[in-house]
C-alpha cells in the first residue's frame, strides 16, 4: 500500500504539474462584463452558495478522489454499446436521438445532424495519461459521423469540451454554438470566428428552422488553476416548430445543481417531448453544481418534460457513487412520480417521437471489486 501511494503520489504530482502549465496556457477571454451574469471579470451563479452547498476543503475532496475512492464507481465487466456505421445513420428516420457517451448526444432534426458536448478522447482531462479513463470506446469515431450542422456546447470543463474532438470536427461541423466565452477558447484551436456564435443565457439563434437558445444551469467553468468561471456555463433548449404544426422541444441540462431556474425555462419554453438531463457525478458535497438523482426528476418536472432520458453518466469515472447508481436511483424517484425514463445503450437509436425505455443494460453488468493498487483512473476500457 505504501509503495502503491509513493507511485500514484508521483503520478499526481507530474500530472498536476502538467495541469498547472496547461493552465498557463489558456487563452485569453474577451470582455463580456456587458453580461448581467459577470461581475469583476468572472460569470456567477444568481444565487451564491450557501452552507453545505459546496466542499470544505477542496485539498480534500482532490486526496479522497485520488486515494480514498469507495468500491463500485467503475464497471469490472464490459459496457455494451451499439456500434454505429455512417450508413446505418444515412437511413436514420428524423428525430432520432443516439447517445454516445456521457453527455455526449447525436441528433437528427430537420433533415441534419447536431451534437452536444462532443467528447471521444480516451480520458476526460488536459493530458491523456492520467486522469478519468473511458469505460468504453465511442459507438463510431469522429471521422464516420455525417457533416454536422452545429456543435452544441454547455461550458468548457474537460468532461464537455475535448480539444482533440473540437479540433477534429472542424472540417466536420459548419457551426459551433457556445455560451460566452467558450467560442474564444474555440478560435484559440483554430476554429474560424465565422463557424462559431456565442450566447448569453435567454439569447439564441435560428439555424435552418430550428431554434436553439441558451438557457441558465448553475454551475461553474475553468480549465485550470486561474481561469474559474472566465466563461459561461449554460443549458439548451431545442424547438423544432415543424412546417405544419408537428412541433417539438427537447432540453439539454449541461451541467447543474438544483435551481428555480428550471421552472423558470419550463414556463418560458415547456412543455419539453424529452430533457436530457444531468444524473451523475454528484456528492453531499458539492449539491451546488450538481443534482442529485431525485433533484434530476424535479428538475424534469419542473421543465414540464414527457420523457426524461439521464446523461452525464457511464462514461468517466468521476463521483464517489457506484457507476451504476445514477440509473438505479433515478428511476426509483422517476417510478414514484409516475415519470417515464428512457436507457438506451451507448449507439442504441431513440425514436424522439415515440421513446421506449430502452433495456436496464447495466444491471447485468458487475462493478469493479475493491482493489488499491489499481493505478489511479487507469482502468481497463473494454466495450461491447
Amino acid at each position: 500500500m505504501t509503495l502503491f501511494r509513493c507511485r500514484a503520489g508521483t503520478a499526481a504530482f507530474i500530472a498536476l504539474t502538467t495541469w498547472s502549465a496547461c493552465a498557463m496556457l489558456q487563452p485569453e477571454i474577451g470582455d463580456y462584463s456587458s453580461s448581467p451574469q459577470s461581475r469583476d471579470g468572472r460569470f456567477h451563479n444568481p444565487r451564491p452558495p450557501g452552507p453545505g452547498d459546496l466542499p470544505e476543503s477542496t485539498l480534500r475532496v482532490w486526496w479522497n478522489f485520488l486515494f480514498n475512492k469507495p468500491a463500485g464507481t467503475v464497471p469490472a465487466s464490459p459496457v455494451p454499446i451499439h456500434r454505429l456505421t455512417r450508413a446505418e445513420l444515412d437511413a436514420a428516420p428524423e428525430r432520432s436521438l443516439y447517445r454516445l457517451g456521457h453527455s455526449t448526444v447525436l441528433v437528427k432534426l430537420r433533415g441534419q445532424w447536431w451534437l452536444t458536448d462532443p467528447v471521444f478522447s480516451e480520458r476526460a482531462a488536459p493530458v491523456q495519461f492520467f486522469g478519468p479513463r473511458r469505460f468504453h470506446a465511442p459507438p463510431i469515431a469522429i471521422e464516420d459521423l455525417p457533416p454536422i450542422r452545429a456543435v452544441i456546447l454547455s461550458h468548457d470543463h474537460y468532461d464537455h469540451l475535448d480539444h482533440a474532438a473540437i479540433r477534429a470536427l472542424n472540417g466536420k461541423a459548419q457551426l459551433f454554438l457556445t455560451p460566452l466565452g467558450v467560442g474564444d477558447r474555440l478560435v484559440d484551436w483554430g476554429i474560424a470566428q465565422d463557424k462559431i456564435r456565442q450566447f448569453d443565457w435567454w439569447q439564441g439563434t435560428e439555424v435552418d428552422g430550428l431554434h436553439l437558445t441558451a438557457t441558465p444551469a448553475q454551475h461553474f467553468s475553468g480549465r485550470g488553476f486561474t481561469d474559474g468561471n472566465r466563461t459561461l456555463w449554460a443549458s439548451w433548449v431545442i424547438e423544432d416548430k415543424g412546417d405544419e404544426g408537428g412541433g417539438l422541444r427537447v432540453f439539454f441540462s449541461g451541467d447543474s445543481g438544483y435551481f428555480d431556474g428550471f421552472a423558470e425555462i419550463g414556463e418560458r419554453f415547456g412543455p419539453f417531448d424529452l430533457t436530457l438531463m444531468e444524473t451523475g457525478a454528484y456528492d453531499a458535497q458539492w449539491p451546488y453544481v450538481h443534482m442529485h438523482p431525485p433533484h434530476t426528476v424535479q428538475a424534469h418536472q419542473d421543465l414540464r418534460g414527457r420523457w426524461l432520458l439521464p446523461i452525464h453518466n457511464s462514461t468517466f469515472d468521476l463521483g464517489m457513487h457506484a457507476w451504476e447508481d445514477p440509473f438505479d436511483q433515478v428511476l426509483r424517484f422517476a417510478a414514484e412520480r409516475g415519470v417515464p425514463v428512457a436507457t438506451p445503450m451507448m449507439g442504441e437509436r431513440i425514436d424522439i417521437n415515440a421513446p421506449h425505455e430502452g433495456s436496464r443494460w447495466w444491471r447485468a453488468l458487475q462493478t469493479q471489486p475493491e482493489d488499491k493498487e489499481r493505478p489511479l483512473w487507469a482502468t481497463q476500457r473494454k466495450s461491447g
